[in-house]
């Protein structure tokens, strides 16, 4: 049953109708990273509130089993950091129900996002030794992808330029997506077929946590104890491979809480508010943002019913 739902979702989700993506968000800039084909993926930026000459970004990757979603998912968590003093963005990238992709595709376009605000750190503002890839779920995958996950680059980009990120935000994400020792009843034949359908390769080529090894970056995971989807023994596992091999790697858990939990808008916002806390103590931990976090002030700016 582990990670089944998440490995075969797609089949439930693929006669939902045709998703369009928001055009914009009030006071962000949305420009074009990336051409695929006929397809045009847009990043949504939001500059930090005080201008400075080389901010820390933060590039965030929506869920949705790689099948679908949006990313105004992380438009909330987009505001507070820039609020606090990153450049924030939520991505775009292909998804099977809207472009016929599977999951290598959406690696890929997470690894041109990361590069493309390297390469163009210094028009935008941006510290390119300071730059974090961040998402939940499915895109969660796709952001500990572009730290742990070699190849699978985009043809065409300036590959003397790295699409790894200096830093990695996860919540609940899939870092297990194929069989480990002493778990074998992690995936079952069907959802191991299912999997490999969907990543468009051997799962283990994409699997976060089968791809762990020196050097990679500093992490911060974020995890409900009664996620059903992507259970959180999944990154207990990985956070203890990351500190095995000696890299920087914490993990943060949240009782009773399921699937999505940090997501704004659920219940009173309190997960919310926990987790962005979380999420700015490991920026000042890192030394990439100054003071005490501020997301009470925040929400409380907020217009009611937002």
């Amino acid at each position: 049953m582990i990670l089944m739902a998440l490995a075969l979702s797609f089949t439930a989700t693929a006669q939902r109708s045709k998703q369009v993506w928001p055009e914009k968000f009030q006071g962000s800039e949305k420009v074009v990273y990336k051409t695929a084909g006929e397809v045009k993926l847009h990043l949504h930026i939001f500059r930090p509130a005080k201008k400075k000459s080389s901010s820390p970004a933060i590039v965030f990757f929506f869920g949705g089993g790689w099948n679908h979603g949006t990313p105004a998912q992380f438009e909330q968590q987009c505001r507070y950091l820039a609020s606090r003093g990153m450049m924030s963005v939520t991505a775009e990238y292909r998804i099977r129900s809207m472009h016929g992709t599977r999951g290598k595709a959406c690696v890929e376009d997470g690894k041109s996002a990361v590069r493309w605000i390297r390469s163009n750190a210094k028009k935008l503002g941006v510290n390119p030794n300071q730059i974090v890839a961040a998402g939940g779920s499915a895109g969660g995958h796709v952001a500990a992808c572009t730290g742990v996950i070699k190849g699978f680059e985009a043809k065409g980009e300036d590959l003397d330029t790295s699409s790894a990120p200096n830093a990695m935000v996860l919540y609940n994400p899939a870092c297990v997506i194929a069989p480990i020792p002493g778990r074998q009843a992690h995936l079952r034949a069907e959802a191991i077929a299912g999997m490999s359908a969907r990543m468009g390769v051997t799962p283990e080529q994409l699997s976060p946590w089968h791809n762990v090894a020196k050097g990679q970056p500093p992490t911060l995971v974020l995890h409900g104890e009664a996620d059903l989807l992507v259970p959180f023994w999944t990154s207990k596992v990985f956070v203890e491979k990351m500190k095995k091999v000696d890299n920087q790697a914490e993990l943060a858990a949240y009782p009773d809480q399921k699937h999505g939990f940090f997501n704004y808008g659920r219940g009173n916002a309190k997960n919310f508010m926990a987790t962005m806390k979380r999420t700015d103590e490991f920026f000042i931990k890192l030394g990439w943002l100054k003071g005490k976090p501020t997301i009470d002030r925040f929400i409380a700016s907020l217009p009611k019913g937002r």
